[in-house]
């Protein structure tokens, strides 16, 4: 019984990278989809990405397309979350959930059901 783990978070010079890993265990098989979401301090958690196992779509935030990219492992259901220039405001506990969702959700919070304890990423200025 291995929960979902989040990991790859660090430190980080603004313009820089960080590599974001997401593990699961077979309690969450059932689900459809995997999501990243990050909450930076003083604010609410939000969605940046996310990823459909079986039909492949990917989903974005604006505020972070074409500077994050999503994978995922179909195997093993682990996913990744690639982010280049990082910006302050990047800072965050990054999330890794999983649940079955259909594309008008899959952007929400509330439809991920199994969630990890996060990983920081921390850019600093």
């Amino acid at each position: 019984q291995v929960p979902l783990v989040d990991a790859g978070g660090g430190l980080v010079q603004p313009g820089g990278s960080l590599r974001l890993s997401c593990t699961t265990s077979g309690r969450t098989f059932s689900a459809n989809a995997v999501g990243w979401f990050r909450q930076a301090p003083g604010k609410e958690r939000e969605f940046v990405a996310a990823r459909r196992w079986i039909g492949g779509g990917t989903y974005c935030a604006d505020s972070v397309k074409g500077r994050f990219s999503i994978s995922s492992d179909g195997d093993t259901r682990a996913a990744y979350l690639q982010m280049n220039n990082l910006e302050p405001d990047g800072t965050a506990v990054y999330f890794c959930p999983t649940g079955k969702l259909i594309s008008s959700t899959t952007r929400t919070r509330g439809g991920y059901t199994k969630w990890g304890q996060g990983t920081q990423g921390t850019v600093y200025s």
